[in-house]
């Protein structure tokens, strides 16, 4: 039995799956990632992309924040690939329980996903700082200049900047789901984003997979790993379930 079909075989017996995902489920739709030799962190900007994604660069520099905001994190445009349509119909059919993702693209509520917890939030929803009042993307991304709700405050996108702590609520969601499924697939993800990859640590299930294209520091304690691409075996996953 080669590794594709294990999985499969671990899907099939499994009475609880979660997916959690990172930035490779997203760059198959074409999308950048952020640490890869391609990444957004190897591009040469006039800031380091880690301090332009800061809280305290949002405060100071919100006019250069969100010119490299609207230039390299926009997924509109973006479509779904085969590993979103693919937990997407897991999910539909009672296969899947949840996808965890570390992504902000709102890709895999456009495959259908229903059940996701967006652990760095999402591009589509933006609130007013000082009103609260919500919007959607496109009063940033069809804007050129730094947003402003009707109050006059400035307008932030509900994703989680450096220097900022997740949500205590999607947390709670997370580690419940990671703690209480028996198999968690690991997708797309270098595991080195923190607190994000230490939840892995609450996983007590059966098994734990992990596919990515490169190693990562958690392959040790897998019981499968599988290095190749997400859209390969998420084909083959839809062709034998």
């Amino acid at each position: 039995m080669d590794k594709i079909e294990t999985l499969i075989d671990y899907i099939k017996k499994s009475k609880k799956t979660v997916f959690f995902g990172g930035a490779g489920v997203s760059t198959e739709s074409g999308m950048k990632d952020f640490r890869s030799k391609d990444g957004l962190y190897n591009e040469k900007y006039k800031y380091p992309p880690e301090e332009i994604l800061s809280h305290h660069f949002f405060v100071d520099n919100p006019k250069e924040f969100y010119k490299f905001y609207r230039d390299k994190l926009n997924p509109n445009g973006y479509k779904p690939n085969i590993t979103h349509k693919v937990l997407a119909k897991m999910e539909k059919n009672g296969i899947l329980s949840s996808i965890i993702t570390q992504n902000i693209d709102n890709l895999h509520q456009e495959a259908g996903s229903k059940n996701v917890i967006e652990l760095h939030g999402s591009v589509k929803r933006n609130y007013c700082e000082d009103c609260h009042k919500f919007y959607d993307d496109k009063i940033v991304f069809e804007t050129n200049d730094i947003p402003k709700c009707t109050c006059g405050g400035i307008i932030k996108p509900d994703v989680v900047l450096y220097e900022e702590g997740l949500n205590e609520k999607t947390i709670q969601k997370a580690v419940e789901e990671i703690s209480t499924c028996d198999l968690l697939i690991i997708g797309g993800t270098s595991l080195n984003v923190y607190p994000a990859a230490s939840f892995i640590h609450y996983f007590r299930g059966k098994h734990l997979v992990l596919i990515n294209r490169s190693a990562t520091p958690f392959d040790h304690n897998c019981d499968l790993v599988i290095y190749d691409s997400l859209g390969k075996v998420f084909q083959e996953i839809e062709n034998n379930l």
